[in-house]
Formats: structure tokens, C-alpha cells, sequence
């Protein structure tokens, strides 16, 4: 099953799509999402717009004589809510793009990119609840999941999540990989910082050879 079409070019979109797609199979699984961070974002950002707007009609209104002074508070407000929610993304959220449990187990799993590096990374803490949390790094390119022309395939990626990370795979056997686990995606030699465009290779990444590789011819046995 695939997706529609991104730019291979874009890591950001890599990245989103990726995101995306992970809630989407877990849930399918039957694991239930918490979505306790992304309520008190929401009510944080909007809180701050509702504050904007009263503030921007009532000056409307009555004029700033007779709002002058709520309006300070409104600001001093404003501004609260705008730091409590950008401590809110990059302090507690921090890449989180699944919270959940299933069967009196919890999972936390928060993804994150390298600029012009087209690796793929999580982080996951899974356990039972009230217990003690395991942690696990994982990473693996995106060529794995997507195809050139920049479709995502859904198979690949829930294989690797079934197989990488316990509490998946045992609620998804079938996808489990028992043939590879998966250390050679985390060995993957991360191509080195350019500022380039991030471009999808063709093929399978063990294959992928460098120019200067290429160029070199086989030395001749006397």
C-alpha cells in the first residue's frame, strides 16, 4: 500500500510523513494514544489567540483610553501563555509523536532527524505501568520505507518497528522480521554534512558506493 507522492528532496517532508504513519499502524494495533501533550499544547496556543483577539476587539471598541490598562495585562498574559507553550514543545513534548499503552503497558516513542542526514532516529521507552521503563535508539534510512519516486510503503516500516521494538512486536507477530534485526540499518555510515539537497538513492543503501570508489580500477595480479 503506498501513500501519495512527496518530494525526496525535502527531509522535513521524510520526516512528517514518517510521523504520520507511526501513530496511524500502532493505533491500528489496537494501542491506546494519550493525547494529554498535544491537548495542553493545543489549549495553550489557543488560549493566547482568544487573549489576542478579546484584547484587538475590545481596543476596537472602546478605544485604547478605555482599555489601556487591560491591555497591559493582557500582554503580560500574552506572553506567559506563548513561554509556558514553547517550554511545552521543546521541553516536555520533545519530538514525542506517540504516548500510548496497551495491555498495562506504556510506550513513549520520539523521532528526530540530523539536518542533511537522511537517517531516520527514535527514541522509545516502553514498560509495564508502574515499573520501570526500558529505553531503546533506534535508526534506519528512508530509503527502507520509501521508494524513489517518494512513496511511502507501509509494509517496510511496520516490519522494522515490529521487529526492533518488543512490546510491538508482540502485539504483531506477523510483521516481526526473525531473518534480520535490524543492527545493519543502525550501523548505516550517516553521509557526511552537505548543502545539498537530501536526495533518496535509488536501491538498496548497502549498495549505494561513493564516486571516488567507483572511479578507483582493480589493481592488476602480476
Amino acid at each position: 500500500m503506498t501513500s501519495s507522492q512527496i518530494s525526496v528532496y525535502s527531509l522535513s517532508d521524510l520526516k512528517n510523513t514518517t510521523d504520520d504513519a507511526l501513530p496511524n499502524y500502532l493505533t491500528s494495533l489496537k494501542f491506546k494514544q494519550s493525547h494529554t501533550l498535544a491537548d495542553v499544547r493545543l489549549g495553550l496556543g489557543y488560549s493566547a489567540v482568544v487573549i489576542a483577539a478579546v484584547t484587538f476587539y475590545a481596543d476596537y471598541k472602546l478605544g485604547w483610553d478605555g482599555t489601556k490598562f487591560w491591555t497591559l495585562w493582557a500582554v503580560i498574559a500574552y506572553f506567559i501563555l506563548n513561554s509556558a507553550l514553547t517550554y511545552w514543545i521543546w521541553g516536555v513534548e520533545n519530538g514525542r509523536i506517540f504516548v500510548g499503552e496497551i495491555n498495562g503497558s506504556q510506550i513513549s516513542i520520539a523521532s528526530s532527524v540530523t539536518k542533511h542526514k537522511p537517517i531516520y532516529k527514535l527514541q522509545v521507552q516502553y514498560g509495564k505501568t508502574g515499573g520501570e521503563p526500558q529505553s531503546l535508539k533506534l535508526s534506519a534510512p528512508f530509503t527502507r520505507w520509501f521508494d524513489s519516486d517518494g512513496y511511502f510503503v507501509a509494509t517496510p516500516f511496520q516490519r522494522w518497528l515490529a521487529s526492533e521494538i518488543p512490546l510491538v512486536g508482540e502485539t504483531d507477530p506477523q510483521k516481526v522480521d526473525k531473518s534480520s534485526t535490524g543492527k545493519e540499518f543502525d550501523k548505516v555510515i550517516e553521509p557526511q554534512e552537505t548543502h545539498e539537497p537530501t536526495m533518496l538513492a535509488k536501491g538498496p543503501v548497502d549498495s549505494i558506493v561513493s564516486p571516488a570508489a567507483r572511479s578507483r580500477k582493480p589493481k592488476k595480479v602480476s
